[in-house]
């Protein structure tokens, strides 16, 4: 009996995917690798488009913020100087007793009018800071209730009149105050970050450098295997790009470094100005509350010392005008011939000098400083103003043409590398 031997059926050879082959079939031919290479540089000039737009908006974003911001924070400056000219103001007519000069209880009026109005505005141009101005706000109600008990009492000449305003005096540095100071450095911060943001915006245009040097990378390639020096296509796409992107840069640096110079001049002057204003306003309370005192008024008379002193530092700042600190220190000699005649026991005089309205004493010489601040710190802000908020339209207007530029270098490098296409077949 004869016995068939079938022979071994071979193995078959694994089947390789047909979309690996295809892929690296395209590869391994010229023509595919030129259309990858296309693609690169197409995506590469494109990037060029998006980065600058990107950034155009992003900086003209920040800007737009950061003039808000400043506008808020100078805003919310200017309620609390409102506040402190007040109360030094009824400090200082609660020493003549009786009924107060008609002048000081307008002015008195006018500053809490004008801060209550402020904080009315601040809080519905900006929600995050709402809920501290609503506190401010109330606050703000209690104090001036306070004020007029303290009138009231003190018109007829009840000493229980001094308590109610250093109540109030206190209710202010307790409960509004510190709520207005919160807000103040949370849109330092705010303003600040701003800033960074505006500055840092042109560094983004350093991608666009990577993108070039794609383009470059490409030419080089392309120049090598077809044995062509320059391809038109990618050549005028390469310039394209790389116009955009000086463009760009000169236009979003030459932004950045306006904001700069604001804020390190007009911006810097204002928060200065601003700072040193509230802070001889507030001496200025101490100097009417150690009169009140009588004989017990040496801390207020230190704290006089305190923020006198940080407001001559502040108003010795490079940015602020130099005219500020010699009319702060008329103001600051003539406080020392109240407390001449206080501490040499005639402390009618020095009362009736403290209150006087006369030209060249103590009020019209601190009027004299407060007027020249408030100027000071209105043209500052104006300027801060005018160059965060002319410069943010030239950033959106690069940012497009940069796109613009970015599309049709990508179109110009498709067509260059397509027509090499064409000749190698």
């Amino acid at each position: 009996m004869t016995q068939t031997i079938t022979p071994p059926t071979a193995s078959p050879t694994p089947a390789t995917p047909a979309h690996r082959t295809g892929l690296r079939g395209l590869l391994s031919r010229t023509p595919g690798r030129m259309r990858a290479a296309g693609v690169v540089a197409v995506l590469a000039a494109a990037a060029v488009g998006v980065i600058g737009l990107n950034a155009g908006l992003a900086q003209s974003q920040a800007l737009s913020d950061a003039d808000a911001d400043t506008t808020q924070l100078v805003g919310i400056q200017d309620v609390r100087n409102d506040l402190v000219v007040a109360d030094a103001t009824a400090t200082n007519a609660f020493l003549v007793g009786g009924l107060e000069p008609p002048q000081q209880r307008e002015r008195y009026d006018e500053a809490v009018a004008s801060a209550a109005n402020g904080l009315a505005r601040l809080a519905g141009s900006n929600a995050a800071d709402a809920e501290l101005l609503g506190q401010a706000t109330a606050g703000l109600t209690t104090y001036t209730g306070l004020v007029e008990q303290a009138r009231a009492n003190n018109r007829q000449g009840f000493p229980v009149g001094a308590a109610y305003l250093d109540q109030a005096s206190s209710v202010l540095r307790t409960d509004v105050l510190p709520q207005l100071d919160a807000l103040v450095q949370a849109n330092t911060d705010r303003v600040d970050g701003s800033f960074n943001s505006v500055g840092s915006v042109p560094w983004l245009l350093a991608l666009c450098v990577v993108a070039l040097a794609l383009l470059v990378v490409v030419q080089v390639w392309l120049a090598k295997r077809t044995h062509r020096r320059l391809n038109a296509g990618l050549f005028w796409a390469t310039v394209l790009a790389l116009a955009a992107t000086l463009g760009g840069a000169v236009v979003l640096g030459s932004a950045a470094q306006k904001a700069g110079d604001a804020r390190n001049g007009p911006y810097d002057a204002t928060v200065a100005v601003s700072q040193a204003y509230s802070l001889a306003n507030d001496a200025k309370s101490q100097e009417s509350f150690t009169l009140i005192k009588r004989g017990s008024g040496a801390a207020y008379e230190e704290e006089f010392v305190l923020k006198t002193d940080e407001a001559r530092e502040l108003l010795a700042r490079d940015t602020v005008d130099p005219g500020l600190t010699p009319l702060l220190e008329d103001w600051v000699t003539s406080h020392q011939e109240i407390r001449a005649l206080d501490d040499g026991g005639d402390w009618d005089s020095a009362v009736a000098l403290a209150v006087s309205e006369e030209p060249g004493a103590p009020n019209d010489v601190f009027k004299t400083f407060s007027t020249a601040a408030s100027s000071s710190l209105e043209a500052s802000a104006a300027e801060t103003h005018d160059a965060l908020s002319g410069s943010g339209g030239s950033s959106v207007l690069v940012g497009w043409l940069m796109l613009v530029a970015g599309v049709l270098a990508a179109a110009l490098a498709w067509r260059g590398i397509s027509t090499r296409v064409e000749e190698y077949r």
